[in-house]
């Protein structure tokens, strides 16, 4: 992909905090920066969502079969028409 640069004025704490919380994640500034664009346009939200899904379908039998597939007015089907 592309890049594009972008010049960002901010103060010297804000600054200062970019760097400290870009080297305690081991990125770049320019990454941790860019990182929290992405969650703030939801991307990291969408990507999580997608993921829990994808948890939830490959464990459903497990969850069934310790929760029930009756409990909370569950039919133990109904969530294969939801999507």
């Amino acid at each position: 992909m592309a890049k594009t640069q972008l010049n960002v004025r901010v103060d010297e704490g804000t600054a200062r905090a970019a760097r400290e919380r870009a080297l305690a994640r081991g990125m770049s500034v320019n990454r941790y920066i860019e990182e929290l664009v992405r969650q703030d346009t939801g991307e990291a939200g969408h990507t999580f969502v997608e993921a829990a899904a994808d948890f939830m379908k490959q464990y459903e039998a497990v969850f069934a079969e310790e929760f029930g597939a009756d409990r909370e007015g569950g039919t133990g089907s109904r969530s294969e028409g939801r999507r």
